[in-house]
């Protein structure tokens, strides 16, 4: 008999919905992230970046805020194609592949509701001059558990266009 759920969402196996639920309780868990960016050229950078989750396990996204006068703001218009790695300092990380999205409107609000929950002093910042949040829609996942033997990888890849769905 196998040790995962039998039941699955529609077009999912269980094992599937099993990685996404493990990938969204993580994210739930850390706060922090590093984000790499590339400019026009492929010149890479790095920065920590606040994180939030936002969405279900089958539609996971990731808001973080940053100003418009940053470098890393500017190479996200330019680019959107990011990079983040979460977990740091454990032996446990999660690597995320994606494309950021700066928000506006109904989606804009519905992702500060979400980031406010996780950093409530964003609501102070909100109020700064040039502050933006951006959306990061998943494309590729990594989650590596290297603290135990064997290790544990579970990777989720190929979404769809619209993103981790």
């Amino acid at each position: 008999m196998p040790s995962f759920p039998l039941t699955a969402t529609e077009g999912r196996s269980p094992v599937e919905d099993a990685a996404r639920e493990l990938i969204h309780d993580y994210l739930e868990r850390h706060d922090l992230a590093v984000i790499a960016t590339a400019s026009p050229s492929g010149s890479p950078a790095a920065a920590l970046i606040g994180i939030a989750l936002a969405g279900r396990a089958q539609d996971i996204h990731v808001i973080f805020d940053t100003l418009t006068t940053t470098r890393k703001y500017a190479r996200l218009k330019a680019n959107p194609r990011v990079a983040l790695v979460i977990g740091l300092g454990e032996e446990t990380t999660l690597q995320l592949d994606g494309e950021a999205e700066e928000l506006a409107g109904e989606a804009l609000a519905e992702a500060k509701a979400a980031y406010f929950r996780k950093w409530p002093d964003g609501r102070e910042r909100e109020a700064w001059p040039n502050i933006t949040y951006f959306k990061v829609r998943p494309s590729w996942i990594r989650h590596s558990d290297f603290g135990r033997q064997p290790p544990k990888i579970v990777e989720l890849h190929n979404f769809e266009t619209g993103g981790f769905k």
